[in-house]
């Protein structure tokens, strides 16, 4: 049995998630889940970036595995996003939680068209 994929997300995913992490040590405090959406901006534009590549033949199935599936999978945080924006809605915060759904679907958007094109480069 070949354990490498396995190997390859595993460690892609641990290093992905601490450094969702780190990122959310910075002194940010607000209302407004800043720390969040940069996240997972970084995360689209990393993501598309890796897709653009292994598209192209740049980067191996095994290093596609490491990278789009372990470290983007493991480092962005569309789960938070969802709870935050729930909450934000819940709390009765339409403005807050409607501008917050709206950036973080449109900037991510264009961070994976970002990525794409950047892999081009």
């Amino acid at each position: 049995m070949n354990f490498f994929p396995l190997l390859a997300v595993g460690a892609g995913g641990a290093l992905g998630a601490i450094g969702r992490w780190g990122l959310s040590l910075l002194p940010f405090r607000g209302e407004f889940p800043l720390l969040t959406l940069v996240t997972n901006l970084l995360g689209a534009v990393l993501i598309g970036f890796i897709a653009g590549w292994a598209g192209r033949g740049r980067l191996s199935s095994g290093w596609t595995l490491f990278w789009k599936t372990g470290v983007c999978g493991g480092f962005t945080t569309f789960s938070t996003f969802s709870l935050e924006t729930l909450t934000l809605l819940e709390k009765g915060k339409w403005l807050l939680g409607g501008s917050y759904m709206v950036l973080c679907v449109v900037l991510c958007l264009l961070g994976v068209a970002l990525g794409q094109r950047l892999s081009r480069i």
